[in-house]
């Protein structure tokens, strides 16, 4: 018998729950913040298409995950990539790792609105980096993807834990416009037959599943930022090592508030090895805030060090003419996410509010000043660089 197709409206329906946790933002009869769930809703819709139409366990393929659309605070300086596993089946992933900063690759249980449940413990979480690889004179490696470690096999393995069904990778620069992308292949190697054709059964099961994935991602991201103001208040970083992916990775978020005329100073000391850091700026709603066409990023590469070793950067509605000016491109609440990846220590940054007539007051005194050239210069620099990066 024929699958009974009904109004598409009626396959949408939680879209509506998505719409109604504009309670738990943080100004929920505001019209702007309205305006703004609204098109994160349409953020998270439309990046649900790759998630779940592109690709399927058996015949893997590479779909974008959050930079396109900016949903859930992406890493500004990673590209990230998704593909569906099935922890039954083996795979081989091979390519070129490129000359980017890092290269991070792992398998893990359901990302946040993807079917499955989400692994907070770690259970299924495995990874491997360009440090454990084994590469060619060209930089070219072969990894093998399986439940267990084949007899015998020498090259390099990343194992697919009893109920991952993730395959995620992080092409991660620090020189957005001088580093080289990499690029990688990702084949099923157990016997599945040809790639079928869609019943109207799974394109109508995949559709709701589209629909369902800005309320459970939205749940599960304000629940995270309300907690951090709930337990710390505003402008203050609470620390926090989250299990399983990137398990060298030390986050250390705050939820951001300033008016008009005042900027907020982002202080910390740095590690005195660092392997990987930066600091990015999100909407009250955990998206990432503009990165293209606003400074609202930086990392070790970019960033430029006080004078004594420390870190200081800005956050302001305009330009305050020094240097690691974080543009918060028109929010005055939001949150910081710093991180600190395989660093001999993780500081924890202070912020102070000061008016924004008085910024120079609060910093040291041989602060350079940024020329409205420089800093006109230093945007093109970074659409250029991110531009030339593949993110969709």
């Amino acid at each position: 018998m024929a699958t009974e197709i009904a109004p598409i409206f009626d396959y949408l329906q939680p879209l509506q729950e998505a719409v109604d946790e504009i309670a738990n933002t943080w100004r929920p009869d505001d019209p702007e913040y309205r305006a703004d769930v609204y098109r994160q809703i349409m953020m998270q819709f439309s990046y649900g298409y790759f998630a779940f139409f592109h690709a399927t366990p058996e015949h893997p393929d590479w779909a974008p995950l959050w930079n396109p659309v900016y949903t859930l605070q992406p890493n500004p300086d990673d590209i990230y990539l998704y593909c569906p596993v099935r922890d039954d089946l083996t795979y081989r992933l091979s390519g070129n790792r490129g000359t980017v900063k890092m290269l991070l690759i792992n398998t893990q249980g359901a990302l946040p609105g993807l079917p499955g449940e989400v692994d907070h413990t770690g259970q299924r979480y495995a990874d491997i980096d360009d440090r454990s690889l084994q590469l060619d004179a060209n930089g070219n490696f072969d990894i093998l993807l399986s439940r267990e470690r084949p007899a015998g096999h020498k090259g390099d393995w990343l194992a697919i834990k009893p109920g991952a069904n993730v395959l995620m990778t992080r092409y991660r620069s620090y020189d957005w416009i001088n580093e080289i992308d990499p690029v990688m292949s990702i084949e099923c190697l157990s016997p599945v037959g040809p790639k079928p054709r869609l019943t109207p059964e799974q394109i109508l099961k995949r559709v709701r599943q589209m629909a369902a994935m800005p309320v459970a991602a939205t749940k599960m991201f304000y629940t995270m930022q309300n907690q951090v103001k709930a337990d710390v208040g505003i402008n203050v970083f609470q620390p926090q090592k989250l299990g399983g992916a990137l398990s060298k990775q030390f986050y250390i978020p705050a939820v951001f508030e300033f008016e008009d005329d005042e900027a907020l100073i982002i202080e910390t000391e740095l590690p005195a090895q660092r392997h990987y850091w930066n600091f990015q700026l999100n909407d009250p709603y955990f998206n990432a805030v503009e990165y293209v066409y606003r400074l609202s990023s930086t990392n070790g590469h970019f960033a430029k060090v006080s004078s004594d070793g420390k870190f200081r950067a800005v956050l302001a509605l305009t330009d305050p003419g020094v240097p690691n000016w974080l543009d918060t491109a028109g929010y005055k609440q939001g949150t910081i996410y710093g991180r600190w990846y395989d660093c001999d220590s993780c500081p924890t940054p202070t912020l102070t509010l000061v008016k924004l007539a008085e910024l120079r007051d609060h910093l040291p005194a041989d602060t350079p000043v940024v020329t409205l050239e420089e800093r006109a210069e230093e945007l093109r620099q970074r659409v250029r660089g991110c531009q030339r990066r593949r993110r969709w």
